[in-house]
Order: structure tokens, then sequence, then C-alpha cells
């Protein structure tokens, strides 16, 4: 063994011993409240890829969308098809404001999704629970935000994970949760004149 290769050894063993020190404080379990949010691109990505971690532990989760509408998308297409034992989904939305353009509607569609979602998060056999796009549903005011931080803090089961998407997460819904991830748009390609492509977005 080399003089380097052993320093990097020793290093090593003492990050491990430093590590498994902190891990062994680490004994708690909880349903988390997860929040992903910000400019950039995977929120939704990321939150599906927990729904498919969940699928494949053989644990059932839910999915409420409260936004995107009726456009195939990959992930739905494969649960629905193939998991729809493991995970119940639910296309609550009819597209994205700006297309829809009708605030009355809008509202009773977020509201009739906000009232599935409560019922897939009371439900005990749902391990997992993604509310997609919520935050822009709640920034419009589609949602009453203190509705879904009260829910939240007094109904949601002690075991049951609850995942928030969407751009511009309100504070209060920051505040409560366990666990908030803010991704940052460093480049995209839409700016550069590229569109939605299929396997990456949808």
């Amino acid at each position: 063994m080399t003089e380097d290769t052993e320093r990097h050894a020793l290093k090593m063993a003492k990050k491990k011993a430093a590590r498994d020190k902190i891990m062994s404080t680490k004994t708690d379990q909880k349903g988390l409240i997860i929040v992903h949010t910000g400019k950039g691109k995977g929120k939704s990505t990321a939150a599906f890829g927990m729904i498919f971690r969940h699928i494949a532990h053989g644990m059932k989760s839910a999915v409420v969308q409260f936004i995107k509408g009726g456009m195939s998308t990959g992930e739905r297409d494969l649960i629905l098809e193939r998991f729809s034992d493991m995970c119940e989904f639910h296309t609550m939305g009819e597209g994205f404001t700006w297309e829809t353009q009708d605030k009355t509607r809008d509202t009773e569609m977020a509201q009739a999704a906000w009232e599935k979602a409560k019922d897939l998060i009371r439900d005990p056999a749902n391990s997992m629970v993604l509310l997609d796009e919520i935050n822009i549903a709640i920034r419009y005011d589609y949602v009453k935000i203190d509705d879904v931080v009260e829910f939240l803090s007094t109904e949601k089961p002690h075991m049951t994970h609850v995942v928030l998407t969407g751009r511009n997460a309100h504070e209060d819904l920051i505040e409560i949760a366990d666990l908030v991830t803010e991704m940052e748009l460093l480049k995209h390609p839409f700016r550069s004149g590229i569109k939605a492509q299929i396997g990456v977005e949808y």
C-alpha cells in the first residue's frame, strides 16, 4: 500500500466513523411532508421517482394532478397500464390556467382535486400521496393555503408521506414541511427555441 493510498484509507475510515456516529442517532420514523418547488425543471420528475420507488417496494400510493390536463404523459400512462393496482392516479385539472382562462372552472376543478387528495391521504392503504402542481393552485387561490396547512398538520396520518410540487411554494407550506427542495434553473432548452420533448418533459 502506497503512502497516498494509506492516507486516503485513514481519511475515509475517519469519515465513516463520524458518519456512523451521526446515523446512530437517527432512529425516528414519520410520514414526511415533502415540497418540490423552484423555477428549475425536475419537480414532478423527482416526485414521480418516489412514487415508482414505492411501487417497486410493493407499497401503495396515489397521485392527484391539480393543473395538468388530459395530455398523455409517460408516467401516467405507465402507472395506468401496469401499476393501477399499486397507485391510484387522478388527473383533475384541465390544463394550465393561461390555457383555460376560466377562473371559476379552474377553482371548481382544484377544489374537487383537493377533496380527492384529502380522501387519499386519509386512506391508511396509501403510504405516499403526490399532489402534483398543487403549489400553482394555491398561488392562484384556487385552494386555500390555510386549509392545506391545517389538514396536513392535524389530519395527515402519522406514517403517510405527502409530496407537493409546483413553483412558488407558499411560505406557510414551507414552514410545516419536513423536506423542501428548490430546483434552480441554470439553463433550459426552451430558451433556445427547443420545445418540450417526449421522454424528457412528458
